[in-house]
């Protein structure tokens, strides 16, 4: 039976620290390439590298392609999740009218989500789809997908049947490393997982 192994990795920190970016396109800071290149060091066994097209990901998605000669290919539908009015404020400056805000969000993103922001349900279906074209087109294979904590949180969710708006108590670390195996194919292939949040 082939066994598909994919690795998931969030991308480092973003110039401009910790914000709700969502599909802002803000590179990585110099600590954050830093971050990516520690998570890795000189391991390379993929045979292909995924990445959201956002250039926290991206950049260093193809220099770690160009640095071991990695195919690599970007997918729209690995970007972030899109956090409409919240794009680009930090937490403290969301919870200083309501302290409760995040809080809310995270309990229950269906209903206290911010306004303009990506349906989690559209989410969760854009991701899904990504999911099932990696698993099927490089089934047998092991492969890297540079991303999101929300797409990564998402990926989990799916793999382990958790319900989509329980995403928020998964954490997901700058640079952490998800290993998910796929043993089989199609309807009966059994994906599990492997580790979360490390390193190689």
């Amino acid at each position: 039976m082939k066994i598909t192994t994919i690795d998931l990795i969030r991308h480092g920190e973003p110039v401009g620290g910790k914000k709700y970016r969502g599909q802002t396109n803000d590179p990585l800071s110099e600590k954050g390439w830093e971050e990516m290149w520690a998570a890795v060091g000189e391991h390379h066994p993929w045979q292909h590298i995924a990445t959201s097209p956002l250039s926290r990901c991206a950049d260093f998605a193809h220099a770690l392609a160009q640095k071991w000669q990695i195919p690599v290919s970007e997918d729209r539908r690995l970007m972030e999740i899109g956090f409409g009015e919240w794009e680009g404020k930090t937490p403290q400056e969301l919870m200083e009218n309501d302290p409760d805000t995040l809080l809310k969000f995270w309990r229950d993103p269906l209903h206290h989500h911010p306004i303009g922001a990506e349906p989690l349900t559209e989410f969760a279906a854009r991701v899904s789809a990504v999911w099932h074209v990696l698993v099927k087109e490089y089934k047998g294979e092991h492969v890297l997908v540079v991303a999101h904590a929300g797409v990564i949180r998402m990926i989990m969710a799916y793999v382990l049947g958790m319900p989509m708006d329980h995403i928020f108590r998964i954490q997901v670390s700058n640079s952490g490393i998800t290993r998910i195996h796929i043993e089989g194919e199609g309807k009966t292939a059994l994906p599990s997982l492997e580790f979360h949040n490390g390193v190689l």
